[in-house]
């Protein structure tokens, strides 16, 4: 499995996506099963596959929809805890870095004008620089970008631009992989061999490890942000079906 990994993570991303949508179907139907449930498109599975950069999570990646952890997470707070899917409202979205489990469902969404943004992404609308957004002031209801700012070198230039875009009354959901253990955000620009960088960041290209002060820089930019624990709300039984990391911390945020 660490080989698979390894070729895994050499091929390019465009190239991967291309190559997942005619793979996802084969792998999908050899694991069908009962054990595990993605909520996405509610198909079941008697497995889901493992995954991780550094270290490899077993259960992690649903074979249909190339879900993982957190964004099965996040789905299931936009179905029951919001009126993202039944707003009778036109709701303007903005999605950073668009992953591809949410990609063709939210754009047939029809109570949703769904524009992505990225600055590599193949399946991205609009080519952009999160720190340099081509969008006015205030334009989207809604805004994701998840597992991006760990990425960006001058966060706070990327979090004012996602506020500065946001409505007022806006939602905004601003996922990053973070390290409930430790209290302040880590970062070294000193490491810079590849292999150091995934020890210690988790990735290469990761630039920090956030911390449990995530929140309070959210804070400083302007949002209002609620730290949810949702998944400690759930069920233990459904944390496991739908294969949550039960210690995440959803960082909703708002624009008042």
């Amino acid at each position: 499995m660490s080989i698979f990994k390894t070729i895994l993570n050499t091929i390019p991303r465009p190239l991967l996506i291309k190559v997942s949508y005619w793979v996802r179907p084969i792998i999908a139907w050899w694991l069908k099963g009962d054990n595990f449930t993605d909520p996405i498109d509610g198909r079941s599975f008697k497995k889901f596959l493992p995954y991780g950069y550094e270290a490899q999570r077993e259960n992690a990646l649903s074979p249909s929809t190339l879900s993982l952890e957190r964004h099965r997470l996040l789905w299931l707070y936009l179905k029951n805890e919001t009126d993202f899917f039944s707003c009778k409202k036109r709701l303007k979205v903005l999605h950073i870095a668009p992953e591809q489990c949410f990609l063709d469902v939210f754009k047939k969404q029809k109570n949703l004008n769904y524009i992505t943004s990225d600055l590599e992404s193949p399946i991205a609308d609009v080519k952009a620089d999160i720190c340099n957004l081509p969008f006015k002031n205030e334009e989207f209801d809604v805004v994701f970008c998840n597992h991006v700012l760990e990425h960006i070198p001058d966060d706070t230039k990327a979090m004012e631009e996602l506020y500065r875009v946001l409505k007022n009354n806006g939602l905004g959901i601003f996922q990053i992989p973070q390290d409930i253990n430790r209290e302040i955000t880590f970062e070294d620009d000193s490491i810079t061999d590849p292999e150091e960088r995934t020890k210690v960041f988790g990735q290469y290209d990761h630039v920090r490890v956030y911390g449990l002060d995530y929140f309070d820089k959210l804070r400083s930019i302007g949002f209002k942000v609620k730290e949810v624990h949702y998944a400690k709300k759930m069920k233990p039984e459904l944390v496991k079906k739908y294969a949550l990391a039960p210690n995440e911390i959803l960082p909703v945020c708002y624009k008042y």
